[in-house]
Parts: C-alpha cells; sequence; structure tokens
C-alpha cells in the first residue's frame, strides 16, 4: 500500500479535484485536534487500494480549509461527504466501522448495486 494513498485537497484545488472528477469522491473532513479522526483515516488509507479506479477518496483539513469546511456545513468532525458529478448524495458523521465506509463507497459508486446486495 502506497504510504499515503488518500488524495490530499484545499480551498484552491477543491473544485477541481473533487467537484470535477470523473469518478465518485469521498471528502473526509478532519482536524489535527479531534481524536476519532484518526482512526477513520486509517480505515479510509486501508480502503483506498480496494477502491482504485472506481472511486476517489480524499482528505480536507477543515481548520487549513475554512472556506470548503463552511460552504458544505461541516460543523462535526470527522464528516464523509460523498459527491457524484459535483454533487453531495451522501453524509456520514462520526467514527464508522471499516465495513460501513466500504459499503457508503460502494454505493456512491452503483446506488443499484447497494439494492441488489439486500
Amino acid at each position: 500500500m502506497p504510504e499515503n494513498p488518500l488524495i490530499t485537497v484545499t480551498d484552491e484545488n477543491f473544485a477541481d479535484v473533487v467537484l470535477g472528477a470523473q469518478l465518485p469522491v469521498l471528502v473526509d473532513f478532519w482536524a489535527k485536534w479531534c481524536g476519532p479522526c484518526r482512526p477513520l483515516a486509517v480505515s479510509l488509507a486501508e480502503l483506498a487500494p480496494e477502491f482504485e479506479g472506481r472511486a476517489l477518496i480524499a482528505k480536507l483539513d477543515s481548520d487549513e480549509n475554512p472556506e470548503t469546511t463552511r460552504r458544505y456545513r461541516v460543523m462535526s468532525m470527522p464528516t464523509l461527504l460523498f459527491f457524484r458529478a459535483g454533487i453531495v448524495t451522501a453524509t456520514l458523521v462520526g467514527l464508522r466501522p471499516k465495513n460501513v465506509l466500504r459499503t457508503a463507497l460502494t454505493t456512491a459508486i452503483d446506488p443499484a448495486e447497494s439494492y441488489a446486495n439486500r
């Protein structure tokens, strides 16, 4: 696994990297002071290779990028926003187990897939 398989996004590159992405994108809004953000980042880094070529997983430091954090009304850390074609399609707030993250990513890639597996 690469040292850091997660893409870092900022206020400056958010529009290009996230809103302009051809693939679905999960953005992890985190902060250095956030305890639950650390284990979540580990889970996301472990999942990134599994979803390579099907989805992007990005991190945005909310303290260093207040403009994007405000624009999407992120109030709690960690917050995960799922984007498809530049539109937020789902939100998860708080630490979640890796299997929940995997299911959410699978659904973000192909919403019909989540219904087929029920």
